[in-house]
């Protein structure tokens, strides 16, 4: 673009009076010259000889002044790298305060491109942020958004880039940390990923204020990656664990322990980089909001027909349909409900206010036209793993009941990200295995002193890392 400067140059009318002077008296000596010479024997040899040395003589001054030209240099030539190589969202110093930029010089004209999001930590001094702005321009990448996290000591600065296919994890880190950057994390992103964060912190709290037990899974998409466990403040048997936070919270290092409204602890934890005092206040206010709400649980219901004509009503249960479920085991048999809890029969009835909290999952209801409850299934948040548990009612196996139960808890599992899902039973129940298989997924098997554990991948990704079915029949 042409600077203001440069469209209102003034106008040098001293100059083009001199020139014109300066052409009259060109013509007055020419004319002079040629009546002189014009009356000699070679006078018409000379003056033509005179008009090819002129002509010359011009075109070799208009070659040199073009190739000496000084015309000031263009725009693009004073862009400063980064506006030259990368495109930078607007960053602030409020915390966890963001800036968005939309992709358009770097990596436009790439083949293909990859997402990445990248958190580092630099000094807190002027140019620390440019001089990762200027080594992301030197590898090509856009800037999509950007947050600061003051600290103490120090900022931490989280990027979402879009890099060219061909750039490796390894070498930006490299490029990162000789401009300055320390404790870099990087990780693919996706779509989603593109979404705000106020955008994306509103979604969560809205999740959060319809579902109670979306707290664990909006705390995970909140921090990133990180292992969630809520840990009850009475054990299955009636004892108290000891586990209890103050209403602020606790926040160390890697670790923060938050206050669970229903009782005992959520702890946070997550292995690279330690939590921001901003992540800290996001989480806090969303377990606060939870706190305000109270228990809650979507009250949808389908209704189903079975083979033999019966209609079934699915719903979300809660701890409010403790008595019924209390009731339905006492309907069960022994062997039903041993294959179920593998333990002793008389404490089966002790898992069930856990089973039934919103805090560690979420439960499906199956019951008649008359609102009696025929089975129960879970599906519980195990950490970074996800379990499914199933339970119906003697008099109503073998309908398809386990099989539909089944069902719904895996698209469940997968609206919430998990990637895998597993079951623990015994090597005998036939009618678990065969309602793993029917989900046609890829299955792992383990089985460890009569303990079978199957577990069912739900993402390509998934079925490529190893599992530990071991640990999970122990526990």
């Amino acid at each position: 673009m042409t600077s203001a400067k440069s469209a209102r140059r003034p106008h040098h009318w001293r100059r083009d009076l001199i020139e014109l002077a300066a052409l009259f008296t060109a013509v007055a000596v020419a004319d002079a010259i040629a009546n002189l010479i014009g009356h000699q024997p070679d006078g018409p040899y000379l003056l033509m000889a005179s008009a090819v040395a002129l002509v010359a003589t011009a075109a070799f001054h208009t070659w040199w002044a073009r190739r000496h030209s000084h015309a000031p240099p263009s725009d693009e030539a004073d862009a400063s790298p980064v506006e030259a190589g990368a495109t930078v969202g607007t960053a602030t110093t409020a915390g966890g305060a963001e800036g968005t930029g939309e992709g358009g010089v770097a990596g436009a004209g790439e083949t293909g491109t990859t997402l990445w999001r990248m958190r580092t930590t630099v000094l807190d001094a002027p140019g620390s942020l440019a001089a990762l702005c200027t080594a992301l321009a030197g590898l090509r990448v856009d800037i999509l958004t950007l947050q600061t996290h003051p600290l103490a000591q120090g900022t931490v600065d989280e990027f979402l880039l879009r890099a060219p296919a061909s750039l490796q994890a390894q070498e930006l880190s490299r490029k990162i940390a000789a401009a300055g950057g320390a404790s870099t994390w990087i990780e693919r992103a996706d779509a989603h990923d593109l979404v705000d964060t106020p955008t994306r912190v509103l979604s969560l709290a809205t999740r959060t204020a319809l579902d109670a037990a979306e707290l664990p899974l909006a705390l995970r998409q909140l921090l990133g990656r990180c292992t969630i466990h809520s840990l009850p403040a009475v054990s299955v048997t009636g004892r108290a664990t000891g586990q209890s936070a103050p209403v602020e919270g606790v926040l160390e290092e890697t670790v923060m322990r938050l206050r669970d409204p229903s009782g005992g602890v959520i702890s946070v934890e997550r292995p690279y980089l330690p939590f921001t005092p901003t992540e800290f206040a996001r989480a806090r206010a969303l377990v606060e909001l939870d706190a305000r709400l109270g228990p809650r649980v979507p009250r949808s219901e389908d209704v189903l027909t079975l083979p033999e004509g019966n209609e079934i009503t699915v719903r979300r249960a809660d701890r409010a349909d403790l008595a019924a479920a209390r009731a339905m085991h006492d309907r069960c048999s022994q062997d039903t409900l041993g294959l179920r809890y593998h333990g002793p029969v008389a404490d089966a009835d002790r898992y069930l206010d856990h089973l039934l909290s919103p805090r560690f999952g979420r439960t499906l209801a199956v019951q008649t036209a008359s609102g009696r409850l025929v089975a129960l299934g879970h599906l519980l948040w195990d950490g970074d793993e996800t379990e499914v548990a199933l339970l119906v009612e003697d008099d109503w196996q073998r309908r398809g009941i386990g099989s539909e139960l089944l069902r719904r808890l895996v698209a469940l599992a997968e609206e919430a990200g998990c990637d895998s899902v597993y079951a623990v039973t015994q090597s005998r129940n036939t009618g678990m295995v065969a309602a793993m298989r029917a989900l046609e997924l890829p299955l792992d098997y383990q089985i460890e002193e009569g303990t079978l554990v199957i577990t069912a991948r739900l993402s390509s990704e998934e079925a490529a890392r190893p599992s530990a079915p071991t640990e999970r029949a122990r526990r």
